[in-house]
């Protein structure tokens, strides 16, 4: 499966031959050197395979040869583990070899364990810290991506559930950057190895389906290869013409993802045509539609329209004379270098960059995606806004003038007023494609031409921020209510604070909120209650993510605030025997022997605030807090004596059924969709309905599925990942 030979594991010897041999000046003596400092330092440390920690660090050092990275890069690499696992520190680094090289290992070394934050929280400022040093220097992604490489061809010794862990990230944010990157043997192969222990299933099945036919591939290609060549050698001898077949993920995608067959994938045999000058790439392409018939529609010029990682080639779809497609690629030597390296041809073939191709406009990207993030208050919105912001599905539309966008699969019209400027989003009012008008919430396709109307007066609206898909347009509407909505921010965050206090049970003065939110405050990088509110009204603030903290400084302060003779009393009554029951993941105080089930109104899960309710012949009913059918004012209630306190316990083990309602347009596959990506997460379906399109013109329709879940914060996860599959409007639990 290696696109780098068959070891795993090279070393030193191994990487030393393949330096000699790369054609490249490289400085031996600083490689040497930083070989010799790893060894010393990782000494007998092991691989959890086993095998000599040293030689992870070699072979990450001969993928960057590989795709011909400097000799600053080979030597970080080669030490790119030893502040991190090793006692020594950046200082030292810094002392003993370069400013430069330090700068580069600091890039990849992981941030401490930070004692007051959540894996999520720590993987996400590890990520924002190596999008900081990428921003300053790109070489130090393209170490980590070596580094992520070569840990994904060894996993196979970690056990199943932490291999999933990697390779999911590794397809989520890893393999992206590689795809923005232009890197695309890097990108492929990581994609493939994800894949591979994702849906090990899937995998098999088309990795089968390409063997059967290997043979009959081969000679296929060849044929083709041997058709073109005799009429493209006749006017340029020196071309070079080549055969590959699309990855198996690149299949996948088209086939399990998107409901189509072998058949009607055009592009899983393909031929590509090397040759000197961007004139010769139309020369035969002209060739190409007289030899063989082209398929309407399946003709794409990316020399004129280049994909935001610079990719450059002609791309064209054709059959031959026994019916079969395959397509067709074309492109000069230095479009083909840029398309197999990326941004990495830089360093391997020394590009000469001309004034449109600089390699800082070539890495913009980066700090725009850092600078969309600055005002996020949340480390898990940041993952999440980035994770979209690097998916590799795009699509390119127009503006009436003329001028290329790129933008993410399921981008609106919202989001393509912003990306042409910060005005024109916040001045905008509607939306014409291709001359109609259309919704505001129009996702936009590949191709078509977008004019924005605008007003000279007006602003963004609130909602907007559930509509968008790019986190540039999120960042810039929030920027605008932040600035622009100061006071009205406030007041609606005040609002908001004050309805979710008493929907929880805490029933404080404002001049009370104010102190019991100072360290809530504080963490969210608010210096006043103001800036607090006025932070929920513009959205850089999810409540919600609050409500734990905000109710433990609550119990806090009423604790502390309890006459000492009730403290002496409670803590009598705790060393007093108390009857204390757990069913079902429930804690029960006083009870005992009593049947406990969930109220089907609400299906309560771990996270909900919860209150029990004692039946008549049927044990306790456990309800959410908010089910409607649950008194506001418990106290005041007639049957109140029955209410009673119930919580989950801090250990629950148990899996619950969650309802959701899935707001969709209707189309073919949508229920495949759904269903896979619960599969890929592992995620158990106990029942499934979905209803025709209700509305025949909005073409909506909607799927009612039960889950089985662990908590609150897991159905939260399986609605996020839900919500990116396409067509997907909304999904709420009922």
């Amino acid at each position: 499966m290696s696109t780098y030979g068959t070891k795993f594991y090279q070393d030193y010897e191994e990487l030393k031959r393949m330096l000699g041999e790369s054609g490249q000046d490289y400085d031996m003596d600083l490689i040497d050197k930083a070989y010799q400092l790893a060894d010393k330092m990782h000494g007998d440390q092991r691989r959890v395979s086993g095998v000599p920690y040293i030689l992870h660090p070699t072979s990450v050092a001969c993928i960057l040869v590989e795709l011909g990275m400097d000799s600053e890069s080979v030597a970080a690499a080669l030490l790119h583990d030893v502040v991190e696992d090793t006692p020594i520190t950046i200082e030292e680094i810094t002392s003993m070899f370069s400013k430069e090289i330090a700068k580069l290992i600091n890039g990849v070394t992981k941030l401490k364990k930070l004692p007051t934050s959540s894996k999520e929280e720590q993987q996400a400022e590890n990520i924002r810290k190596m999008f900081i040093a990428m921003a300053e220097d790109i070489r130090v992604i393209i170490i980590k991506l070596a580094d992520r490489l070569h840990n994904m061809r060894t996993i196979d010794c970690m056990r199943e559930q932490k291999r999933r862990d990697i390779a999911r990230e590794t397809m989520e944010l890893y393999a992206p950057i590689a795809h923005r990157l232009g890197i695309r043997t890097i990108k492929e192969e990581m994609e493939d190895l994800s894949l591979h222990y994702l849906d090990p299933i899937g995998y098999k099945e088309i990795e089968d389906k390409l063997n059967q036919k290997k043979a009959d591939r081969a000679e296929f290609l060849e044929r083709i290869k041997e058709t073109v060549s005799r009429r493209v050698h006749e006017m340029m001898p020196e071309a070079k013409i080549e055969g590959r077949v699309k990855s198996i993920n690149g299949i996948y995608r088209k086939t399990i993802m998107q409901g189509k067959t072998f058949e009607q994938i055009y592009d899983i045999f393909a031929v590509r045509v090397i040759v000197d000058t961007m004139a010769e790439c139309y020369n035969v392409m002209g060739i190409i539609h007289d030899q063989f018939q082209p398929l309407p529609n399946r003709f794409k010029d990316y020399i004129s329209t280049p994909k935001p990682n610079n990719y450059r080639s002609l791309h064209t779809t054709v059959v031959d004379k026994e019916a079969v497609p395959f397509e067709v690629q074309i492109r000069t030597w230095e479009m083909h270098q840029t398309a197999e390296y990326g941004i990495a041809a830089h360093w391997k073939y020394k590009l000469r960059l001309n004034k449109k191709d600089k390699l800082e406009e070539r890495i913009a990207w980066v700090r725009q995606m850092l600078e969309n993030q600055k005002d996020a208050e949340d480390s898990s919105a940041l993952l999440g806004s980035i994770k979209t912001d690097l998916t590799a599905e795009e699509v390119f539309v127009f503006t009436p003038k003329g001028d290329l966008k790129s933008l993410p699969m399921g981008a609106t019209t919202i989001d393509m007023a912003y990306a042409i400027h910060s005005e024109v989003g916040n001045r905008m009012v509607g939306a014409k494609v291709d001359q109609r008008i259309v919704p505001i919430d129009y996702q936009v396709k590949t191709g078509e031409i977008i004019e924005i109307i605008t007003a000279k007066e007006g602003g963004p609206k609130r909602d907007w921020l559930n509509i968008v898909k790019t986190s540039e347009a999120r960042s810039k509407i929030r920027s605008w209510f932040k600035k622009e909505r100061r006071e009205e921010n406030i007041i609606e965050g005040k609002s908001e604070l004050i309805r979710e206090l008493k929907k929880n049970r805490i029933l404080i003065s404002e001049e009370e909120m104010e102190e019991i939110l100072k360290p809530v405050m504080q963490r969210q990088h608010c210096s006043t209650f103001d800036d607090f509110c006025a932070a929920i009204g513009y959205g850089g603030i999810q409540l919600w993510k609050c409500l734990p903290k905000i109710k433990d400084e609550y119990q806090k302060r009423v604790d502390s605030e309890k006459p000492k003779k009730q403290q002496i009393a409670d803590m009598q009554v705790e060393k007093a025997p108390i009857s204390k029951k757990i069913r079902n993941g429930i804690v029960v105080e006083g009870i005992d022997d009593i049947l406990i089930k969930f109220a089907g109104c609400c299906n309560p899960l771990p996270g909900d605030d919860i209150v029990g309710f004692v039946t008549r012949g049927h044990g306790l009913s456990v309800h959410k807090r908010s089910c409607t059918n649950v008194p506001r004012d418990i106290s005041s209630d007639e049957e109140k004596a029955r209410w009673i306190p119930v919580r989950w316990d801090d250990d629950v083990k148990d899996t619950f059924s969650a309802n959701l309602e899935i707001c969709a347009y209707d189309r073919t596959g949508l229920l495949a969709d759904v269903t896979n990506q619960l599969s890929l997460m592992h995620i158990f379906i106990t029942a499934l309905q979905s209803k025709e399109a209700t509305n025949k013109e909005s073409g909506l329709t909607s799927v009612y599925i039960t889950v089985s879940v662990n908590g609150k914060d897991h159905l939260r996860s399986i609605i996020q990942k839900l919500m990116k599959i396409k067509g997907i409007v909304s999904v709420e639990r009922k």
